[in-house]
């Protein structure tokens, strides 16, 4: 790639040192020429930093004075980085050596792209979908994100289905790559996030400022996920819950958001019932505890509401729900899904 734009490569660490001993080779394996890799640390309590420094002097290292979680933890680091192109990628990723070009050459065919991401696959089973962003990510018309390749808890198998670069509304925070003159007119993630769906919001506001969203299937990377919170892990089901209210409010218009988020309401109650009939009452008070905190804070998130509407893209918005197609209908892959439910980019 002649006059290369600079890439960042850039892994928010927290206590994570195994990781970054298993993984971090593979990053640093990267064919990419005008390539810097960098290391932010989340105020590790481990060795994390020590061992970097004394068995990859190559890798910058910034470290954050505390924990800011996902969201604050790269809004702080990414404040110290240069480059044209950032890469948030999480510390449990083996990449493959020439995984920057394809996406960065992708991004590079249009302006209008901010965000891309590559194939997700899993790394304890590399011919399946990784959970966290498969094949690019879709919300439905009530909210609820999925994957291509991946439909809740379903994953599928990747054999090419899913092989040509295509338009998304959401790409993984596993490997979120993104421009940065996007990043700064965004104003990068929304720190209240903490962690989960933050990279969701982020890719919503961008869409409502016209921009394009996309997904590289010519890049893998293989995820293990689950790293820092498991996926049983009440507190994780209470932020997907809380943060996923929080983005309606933020990227609806004022009365479909009321609409959707009354709706929605209904629906958390079920899975409360869903989780109290499983005798995971942890679960169960996690949800409720959601939408406490989410009303809570109604006022302090009315104050980030999109004013602007008119440049909306809305391609990737899926105008049925995933969840009746899912649990009422049984359709468990993306596949069965008709293509002309989903919106495109006028």
């Amino acid at each position: 790639m002649i006059n290369s734009p600079k890439v960042a490569v850039v892994i928010l660490n927290w206590n994570g040192q195994a990781y970054l001993q298993k993984f971090l080779p593979s990053v640093l394996q990267s064919t990419y020429p005008n390539l810097e890799i960098i290391v932010g640390d989340n105020a590790s309590g481990d060795n994390s930093v020590s061992f970097l420094r004394d068995n990859y002097p190559e890798v910058k290292v910034i470290q954050n004075d505390q924990n800011y979680g996902f969201a604050g933890g790269y809004n702080e680091v990414l404040k110290s980085v240069e480059a044209d192109y950032f890469v948030l990628l999480n510390s449990d990723v083996e990449v493959t050596s020439a995984w920057l070009e394809p996406v960065i050459s992708l991004m590079e065919s249009n302006p209008n792209i901010a965000v891309a991401q590559p194939k997700l696959l899993a790394f304890n089973n590399k011919d399946k979908f990784e959970y966290a962003g498969a094949a690019g990510g879709y919300l439905d018309k009530f909210g609820y994100a999925f994957c291509k390749g991946r439909i809740f808890d379903s994953l599928e198998k990747d054999h090419g289905q899913y092989d040509q670069p295509a338009e998304i509304f959401w790409a993984s925070g596993a490997a979120f790559f993104i421009k940065k003159s996007c990043w700064i007119e965004s104003g990068g993630l929304d720190e209240d996030f903490f962690a989960h769906m933050e990279e969701i919001d982020l890719c919503w506001r961008l869409k409502n400022s016209g921009y394009i969203i996309m997904y590289c299937p010519d890049s893998v990377v293989y995820h293990v996920g689950g790293g820092t919170l498991n996926v049983e892990s009440p507190f994780k089901t209470y932020l997907n819950f809380r943060n996923n209210l929080v983005m309606l409010q933020k990227n609806l218009p004022f009365k479909k958001a009321l609409l959707v988020i009354f709706i929605r309401f209904w629906l958390d109650l079920l899975s409360i019932f869903k989780y109290l009939s499983q005798g995971n009452v942890p679960n169960a008070m996690a949800v409720s505890k959601a939408h406490f905190h989410f009303l809570g804070k109604l006022s302090i998130n009315r104050k980030k509401r999109i004013k602007d509407f008119s440049r909306l893209n809305s391609a990737g918005i899926y105008k049925r729900s995933i969840v009746w197609q899912y649990f009422g209908l049984g359709k468990k892959y993306f596949s069965e899904l008709k293509e002309r439910d989903f919106k495109q980019n006028p």
